[in-house]
């Protein structure tokens, strides 16, 4: 949600747009909500959070929130810089809690035409990363439930904006603005926008920003509750900024992307305050939809309903400094050997490419997630390490498995934590085929690296399993502890179960099934 909004032009979205419009109006009914704040993960602390609790009609909690009033800021941009029509009010018709644990934020259109809506800021306007720790942001939310017509102009939105904004007004965007949630005209997408620097122009190509969108997974925005999350992640270096969907990673900003006067402009500051929002009209619905917004059609009245808003931080202390990687432990097997893959973005990024030898040409997969890419080594052999020279584009989530017959997989390490560059692992067991499973892209792009190096027994020393059994735990991982994780068993949040050798803390109450090993699963178990 932009002080100055950004331009959307693309053809192909245009046309997308006007395909949506032609199938006319789609109203449906809201589901339930959870109406809880999600238990805070073993070793993160809670420094705020709303689940919206209380009676029907009541205004949402003074102690949390602020109103913004009217068509701008005291002294700020009009129309709140964006060029949308509604008027904010603080009246309960137009934002209150529906006595189920939501916030239900309703613009409402009048007998003559004029349109009001709400906007709440947080009163606490100091969220950000600890040094060397990560700050998370999340809401729950299902965005205003109409497609078509009758959603051309409505613009929800989840979002953060630097401090020093407050009483200033005139400072956007090089406080810094963080879009965690955007969402024009009903259409089954959601964007992920930083905003920062100047404008027009500047590093962050104001007044775009930059940003990426992708549908919602596993339902439309607008038909499900959806989990928005921001991180800001100053644990690694160069410090990241990462936008998730349901635990799915679709956009990260690294540090080293921009110059350092910016970064240190948008971070160096006291930290940020949360919005939620829905706008009717201006400049991303128009420039979306390639017409004047809201149309004709609009239906007015559908709200934006968010189940809880939290932040959440971990760690601190130290920044982290690069180190050298390991040396690689016994003989190269996978020079050249046959490889298969998910996927491929061109005939001139094959599998092969990651086994020939050569530092310049290398794999890339398709733009979406998971994505895999396998070596065969021919015989079952032992396994000892595994080097991996990334292109930038590299997976933030993966594991390497191991398998006897190329069918039956075993994971033999895991990370939700890639940092790219070179990365030499501890991968120890016994294996004829060598997998990357791809969960997280670290980037837009797909997964993509230049060489993928499997290295075998050291003279010896090697620590090998039997085929098919879990390998034995890696140097710097936890021992196996707990019982095994298995398919078919109800977890209760906090469980603690052992899997590849790794230890995990369930985050959410369900039953496993195979595809939720804890490795591939970050929205229910947590790495411990």
């Amino acid at each position: 949600m932009t002080l100055t909004r950004r331009v959307r032009t693309r053809l192909s979205i245009s046309l997308a747009a006007t395909a949506a419009l032609a199938c006319g109006v789609l109203v449906a009914v809201h589901p339930d909500a959870e109406a809880a704040i999600p238990p805070t993960p073993p070793g993160w602390t809670q420094v705020f959070g709303d689940d919206f609790t209380g009676g029907a009609g009541q205004l949402p909690n003074g102690g949390n929130w602020r109103f913004s009033l009217g068509h701008s800021y005291p002294g700020g941009p009009p129309n709140w810089g964006t060029g949308e029509i509604a008027a904010h009010t603080n009246n309960p018709a137009n934002v209150s809690l529906d006595g189920g644990g939501n916030l239900r934020i309703t613009p409402r259109r009048d007998g003559a035409g004029n349109w009001t809506s709400a906007r709440i800021e947080t009163n606490k306007q100091d969220f950000k990363a600890p040094p060397g720790g990560v700050m998370r942001m999340e809401a729950r939310i299902q965005m205003p439930n109409v497609t078509g017509a009758g959603a051309l102009g409505y613009w929800p939105a989840f979002w953060a904006l630097g401090s020093p904004y407050r009483g200033n007004w005139w400072n956007w965007p090089g406080v810094g603005e963080f879009d965690i949630m955007e969402n024009v005209n009903g259409v089954d997408r959601v964007w992920g926008v930083l905003h920062c620097g100047v404008a027009p122009g500047g590093p962050c190509n104001e007044k775009n920003g930059i940003a990426n969108s992708r549908p919602c997974p596993n339902g439309s925005c607008q038909s499900t509750f959806h989990t928005y999350r921001f991180e800001w992640d100053a644990s690694v270096s160069p410090q990241q900024f990462r936008w998730y969907v349901d635990g799915q990673l679709f956009h990260q900003v690294n540090q080293n992307q921009l110059p350092a006067d910016t970064w240190n402009q948008m971070t160096g500051h006291a930290g940020y305050f949360i919005i939620l929002n829905v706008a009717i009209g201006g400049e991303f619905p128009d420039n979306y939809s390639g017409t004047k917004t809201p149309g004709p059609g609009i239906v007015p009245g559908i709200p934006m309903v968010v189940d809880y808003v939290g932040v959440w931080t971990r760690g601190g202390g130290v920044p982290p400094t690069t180190t050298t990687p390991p040396p690689t432990c016994g003989p190269l097997v996978s020079r050249n050997k046959p490889v298969q893959a998910s996927s491929i973005e061109s005939g001139n990024q094959a599998a092969a490419f990651a086994v020939d030898g050569n530092p310049s040409t290398r794999w890339s997969s398709a733009h979406n997630e998971p994505n895999w890419w396998q070596v065969d080594l021919g015989s079952v052999q032992p396994v000892t390490r595994v080097r991996i020279n990334w292109e930038a584009a590299y997976g933030r989530a993966y594991s390497i498995q191991l398998s006897d017959n190329g069918s039956s997989w075993r994971d033999a390490y895991s990370t939700f934590a890639g940092n790219g560059g070179v990365e030499d692992l501890a991968v120890v067991g016994n294996a004829r085929y060598v997998r990357f499973n791809g969960i997280n892209r670290a980037t837009v792009y797909g997964f993509s690296f230049w060489e993928f190096e499997v290295y075998g027994g050291c003279g010896g020393t090697t620590t090998t399993t039997s085929p098919g059994q879990p390998p034995t735990t890696s140097p710097g991982q936890p021992p196996g502890q707990y019982p095994a994780w298995a398919p078919g068993v109800a977890y209760s949040v906090g469980t603690k179960v052992s899997y590849g050798g790794l230890n995990y803390q369930c985050l959410q109450a369900h039953t496993s099934i195979v595809t939720w090993e804890p490795p591939n699963a970050a929205s229910l178990w947590q790495r411990i």
